[in-house]
């Protein structure tokens, strides 16, 4: 697909969130089947064509209103990850994000960052979210890092809630409210940084 006829959902300072489309199984297979991406997410078997082929045709039911997923990709055109929402409960106006960066070259230059900033634009501003959830893996610290960048607070941790790598981990639980999230967007927008 051409870039003009890219489809832009949101668009940030260094990315645009865009749906997922079957060409991207290859990409996103690749990478959670990669040991030293999947190590963050709940994935424990490798993860075959016709799965992921699965998980994306889930996401676009016309009755999935609480689970979606974007691509995200540079303005140069590079699909580096996936970030969205695992789970909207409408009624309590609550979100749970979830994000995967796969290309391990982008990882700590500030994609994730920006794609998070307006994921959550969206969450607050567009579908009226109350609070948004993260949780991360506890040696994840690029992650818990990046949240807390973004204006997250600690809200707890589950006590040896994963085993990877021989042993049990912590997950840790995160959370934003939009009127704490707004005073870090507005830096955003002025300066491109979240602190």
């Amino acid at each position: 697909m051409s870039q003009e006829n890219k489809v832009v959902f949101l668009k940030g300072k260094k990315v645009i969130l865009r749906p997922l489309s079957k060409a991207d199984i290859p990409t996103l297979l690749r990478w959670i089947n990669d040991p030293e991406v999947n190590q963050y997410v709940a994935t424990y078997w490798p993860v075959m064509e016709q799965r992921e082929e699965k998980w994306l045709e889930s996401l676009a039911k016309e009755d999935n209103d609480s689970h979606v997923v974007f691509g995200i990709e540079t303005h140069e055109g590079v699909f580096i990850g996936t970030m969205g929402f695992n789970f909207i409960q409408w009624k309590d106006r609550v979100a749970v994000t979830g994000a995967l960066i796969g290309e391990k070259e982008y990882w700590g230059k500030g994609y994730g960052t920006d794609a998070k900033m307006i994921l959550l634009e969206y969450a607050f501003n567009t579908l009226n979210m109350h609070k948004v959830c993260s949780a991360a893996i506890a040696f994840n610290e690029r992650s818990i890092r990046y949240s807390l960048r973004c204006g997250y607070k600690i809200e707890g941790r589950l006590r040896k809630h994963h085993f990877r790598k021989g042993r049990y981990f912590d997950q840790v639980m995160l959370a934003i409210f939009k009127q704490d999230w707004l005073k870090v967007w507005r830096r955003y927008q002025k300066t491109g940084k979240v602190r």
